[in-house]
């Protein structure tokens, strides 16, 4: 016999007393404005918006440095439960941009927001979406898809594309409009429709898709939003936003009904006993797995807390999804190993992926390198940075997944060794497209961003490729954010790094900086330019137990910095061009951190618009405190090929 106060009884007696509960259905939201009449006007709230010849004008006729926003008055039930039940929807709205200044600008975006009111000051680069404020921020949730026409940002593709932004205007996913045979500043009439289904949102324009992102809404929104439009002119490009027709239609949560009490109570005493069972069979395995859990998570209970604290967390998948879509990590899957993990490929929801399999030995160090690469790429968007998708834990399993770069890591195609001697060599014209990716995105993480990055692990390894050989920086394991714009620096009780890229001054300071990323960056230009790793693995040209920066130092020294080139490049480059990188890598490894360029000076340099650093006809040597530095006490000095024995030291 069952005590009354048992769990079971409750639990038998909830769900009875649950199913006898009426509830009506409720009227999905649903709409369709062929035009828009002037006394549509009171179904919709507006800021700097209005109705007029038929037509929704998001922003104002001819005024610049102006944003508008337009949301239908009745709410939308988006999801409910803390986000376990989600509605879908379907969208179809006409739009016509009418420029009214050349180029024109900016742009308009469909929204579902919490507030459907207008931020304030956010004119311009804002879309009408956010505000300097509140961009990235989840404190007023706000998904968009918007329709650029001006590149705003360096990020930004171009000035005609489609973008699906969260909580900002940084597109977690944009793409162009040209090869759509789409231009939204030529005043085309342009049909687009958005479609979710509960975890994929994709955008149609002239019906085909433009973008397909898996993504659950319920992580960034509220359970009620508002729907409507946002848009923006700029402080001297102006441009008419206009929505011709729209149709929205949302499939309500709660639709259907439940039987009434009288029904269950001619169900027999087998099926009630029946539903015992199964009750008590699924408390019992619940308790198991909750106990098991508890066990196997001691010493790491807080991974989702520090992750989900994060302002743009990525999707949380489950383990089962990507043990299926890598067959179960298949060896055949396998395109690497790092430092703490293998990378598999996959193919989810018809896309392919790359999963990184996190090393099942559990420590603080790999629990905060997981942490580090979710809480810190997840937040961050660049066309030069490897986009992390999502992760997965269960247990002992750690997941990361990444986009797939085709063309894999760019170690296994420049360097001259067994491995990779096979591989065709890649053009010149690559290389300095790689090496200007990798600075593009490394200065974006010190001074483009929101807080200032220091990555600790540029190398080689960890520069994927994609199809078209561009550039994308990945594994942030052991990236650390800098809350202060005037920061420059990450403390840490030990050394973080891998051997031949680390600055000499990290192995007494212990401290990684600005100029310890440019170090690491300065060896992976050499690297590209030579095809030779940094220590001294290869018996040829003399350069047998010597580091590549040592060697490189020594051609210069004697004036045949050019001979440093990769052989297998057989001469095709131009001198001159070549000359300039290897002295900007030189530089960018000076001993002195302070006579380091910065990333910004790097660009200059890459894209001609300054002369790179001249440099002294021999390896300066290694003295700390620097000469002039303002540091006092006892100093420390290497001169010239001792700086790289001082630094053999193993960092990861």
């Amino acid at each position: 016999m069952l005590e009354t106060n048992s769990p079971l009884t409750l639990a038998a007696t909830a769900f009875i007393l649950f199913l006898t509960i009426p509830i009506s259905p409720s009227t999905p939201l649903h709409f369709n404005y062929t035009s828009f009449p002037d006394n549509s006007t009171n179904d919709f709230s507006r800021s700097n918006a209005y109705i007029t010849a038929g037509t929704i004008q998001i922003t104002p006729d001819f005024i610049p440095n102006m944003s508008g926003r337009i949301c239908y008055r009745k709410p939308f039930r988006l999801h409910k439960n803390r986000g376990r039940v989600k509605a879908t929807f379907t969208t179809t709205f006409v739009l016509q941009i009418n420029p009214k200044t050349q180029p024109p600008g900016e742009g308009m975006a469909f929204i579902l927001a919490e507030d459907p009111a207008l931020p304030e000051n956010s004119s311009g680069q804002w879309l009408g979406v956010v505000n300097s404020i509140t961009n990235g921020s989840s404190s007023r949730g706000v998904v968009a898809v918007e329709f650029d026409t001006r590149k705003s940002y360096p990020e930004d593709l171009d000035d005609n594309h489609v973008g699906l932004d969260i909580n900002g205007v940084y597109s977690v996913r944009q793409e162009p409009l040209s090869g759509f045979g789409v231009n939204l500043s030529a005043s085309d009439i342009v049909t687009a429709r958005v479609h979710y289904d509960g975890s994929n949102l994709t955008v149609f324009v002239s019906e085909r898709v433009v973008i397909w992102e898996s993504i659950d809404l319920s992580v960034h929104l509220p359970e009620v939003v508002h729907v409507g439009f946002s848009g923006s002119t700029g402080r001297l490009n102006a441009q008419q936003n206009c929505i011709l027709s729209w149709d929205f239609a949302g499939l309500d949560i709660g639709d259907g009904w439940f039987r009434s009490i009288w029904v269950w109570v001619l169900l027999s005493i087998g099926i009630l006993g029946l539903i015992f069972g199964i009750v008590g069979f699924i408390y019992y395995q619940k308790r198991r797995k909750l106990g098991r859990e508890k066990t196997e998570n001691e010493g790491h209970p807080s991974i989702e807390e520090a992750i989900q604290v994060s302002s743009m967390a990525p999707l949380k998948f489950k383990v089962k999804e990507l043990i299926d879509a890598t067959k179960n990590f298949n060896h055949e899957n396998k395109l690497g190993k790092g430092g703490f993990g293998t990378v598999y490929k996959g193919n989810l929801r018809n896309r392919e992926i790359a999963v990184k399999r996190v090393s099942k030995k559990v420590t603080s160090q790999v629990k905060q390198a997981f942490i580090s690469e979710v809480t810190t790429i997840g937040n961050l968007h660049h066309k030069n940075l490897v986009k992390l998708i999502g992760w997965a834990h269960e247990g002992q399993e750690y997941l990361l997944v990444y986009e797939y770069m085709p063309n894999g890591s760019l170690d296994k195609l420049v360097f001259d060794d067994d491995e990779s001697s096979s591989s065709s060599s890649i053009r010149w014209e690559t290389r300095l497209n790689i090496v200007s990716g990798v600075a593009r995105a490394l200065e974006y993480l010190h001074s483009g961003c929101e807080k200032r990055v220091l990555h600790r692990d540029i190398k080689a390894s960890n520069i994927m490729l994609d199809s078209e050989f561009n550039a994308k920086l990945g594994d942030f394991g052991l990236a650390r954010t800098i809350k202060q714009a005037d920061q420059t620096h990450h403390s840490t009780k030990n050394l973080a790094g891998t051997l031949g890229y680390m600055a000499p001054e990290i192995f007494l300071t212990g401290r990684a900086t600005l100029e310890s990323d440019v170090y690491a960056f300065g060896i992976l230009v050499l690297e590209v330019c030579c095809g030779r790793r940094p220590g001294g693995q290869l018996d040829q040209d003399g350069y047998a137990s010597r580091s590549i920066l040592n060697w490189v130092w020594e051609l210069h020294g004697i004036g045949k910095l050019i001979d440093a080139a990769d052989c297998r490049l057989k001469g095709d480059f131009v001198e001159e061009e070549m000359g300039f990188v290897l002295s900007l890598g030189l530089a960018c490894c000076h001993p002195d951190p302070f006579k380091r360029p910065t990333m910004k000076n790097v660009i200059q340099v890459l894209g001609r618009e300054v002369a790179a650093p001249e440099l002294p006809p021999e390896r300066p040597g290694f003295m700390w405190p620097p000469v002039g530095s303002g540091s006092e006490g006892a100093g420390f000095l290497l001169l010239g090929s001792q700086v790289n024995s001082f630094t053999e030291i193993t960092g990861r």
